[in-house]
């Protein structure tokens, strides 16, 4: 995943050598979390089963071989995606760059790790914008609060 602009000063200067290192070496090229391999294509239901073309078989979200899908379930939710591998912070905090603190995931595994903290994210900016907006009398908006995007 790129890095935010506003991030990047926490990255160390060798950030492309250490993320690679734990991408190809330590992970030897798989999600460390499902397993799914990098570069390739993979097909998937979007539950987070897909097919291991390299063991002829399907596998779960983390990466236990499951029973065969239906062929209805097939036919209705089948799609093709490649796999790119990205190392991700376990704490979230990109100054903390230690072998343990790192993990490499594919974007499905990425995104899950990282969805209580982008919720966050998106609430604190949210807050921001609503408190800028009374200090300055940018006010368009009425004192009723806008609705919220929905949470999973």
């Amino acid at each position: 995943m790129p890095i935010r602009k506003e991030l990047r000063y926490l990255y160390p200067i060798d950030w492309k050598e250490l993320s690679a290192q734990i991408r190809f070496v330590r992970a030897q090229g798989r999600c460390e979390r499902c397993g799914r391999p990098h570069g390739t294509w993979v097909w998937h239901l979007g539950d987070g089963r897909w097919w291991d073309a390299e063991q002829d078989v399907w596998r779960s979200g983390t990466g236990r071989a499951v029973a065969w899908p239906s062929l209805e379930e097939q036919q209705a939710r089948l799609k093709r995606t490649r796999v790119i591998l990205a190392t991700a912070h376990r704490d979230h905090d990109p100054s903390h760059n230690r072998a343990r603190n790192l993990l490499a995931l594919c974007q499905r595994c990425h995104l899950l790790h990282d969805r209580a903290e982008h919720r966050r994210r998106r609430w604190l900016r949210y807050r921001a914008r609503w408190a800028v907006s009374d200090l300055f009398g940018l006010s368009s908006h009425s004192r009723a609060r806008p609705a919220v995007a929905k949470r999973f």
